[in-house]
């Protein structure tokens, strides 16, 4: 498993004295409130930066790092990727890491194999499990409880059900 996890993209600079625009790419944006630390994905290296200021603006997270004092700086920062520790990040109860997802097997409850969770979509109301058999056949699965009964991260499969005018 993957010990650092992306949380968020730069996508600007904000003001004069080094903020960044942040995409959050987390379910509950106040998460940023509780980060000290997060890790700036740059090419090939990563760099610790330290959190000083986290403000929220339409939909984006503002963050100052005490690293980042200038606008030049800050505007260095577009396009990156900012990780956070797997251990800082708090899910809900019975939520998951997408990316702990991605290659699990998908079984009917009655055992039949339909493939492997290719991707997790996001459109909206409910995430979509994109699931790809042996013949790259793909079938869309929303993930509701009446679909998905059971995710066993051990055991590296998912339970579904297929209601009925699904696929």
């Amino acid at each position: 498993m993957e010990d650092l996890l992306e949380v968020g993209q730069i996508v600007n600079s904000y003001g004069i004295k080094g903020f960044v625009k942040v995409v959050p790419l987390v379910d509950n944006n106040s998460q940023f409130e509780k980060f000290k630390t997060l890790y700036l994905q740059t090419n090939k290296h990563l760099r610790e930066l330290h959190v000083e200021i986290v403000k929220f603006s339409k939909g984006l997270v503002l963050l100052k790092f005490k690293e980042i004092e200038t606008i030049e700086q800050a505007k260095d920062l577009k396009n990156c990727y900012l990780k956070a520790k797997r251990n800082d990040i708090k899910l809900e109860d019975g939520a998951h890491f997408i990316v702990d997802l991605i290659g699990l097997d998908v079984y009917t409850q009655d055992g039949k194999f339909l493939g492997i969770l290719k991707e997790v979509l996001q459109p909206g109301a409910n995430d979509v499990y994109i699931v790809e058999n042996e013949y790259k056949n793909q079938i869309l699965l929303p993930v509701i409880p009446d679909v998905v009964k059971a995710i066993d991260l051990e055991n590296h499969k998912v339970i579904v059900n297929l209601i009925k005018g699904l696929i």
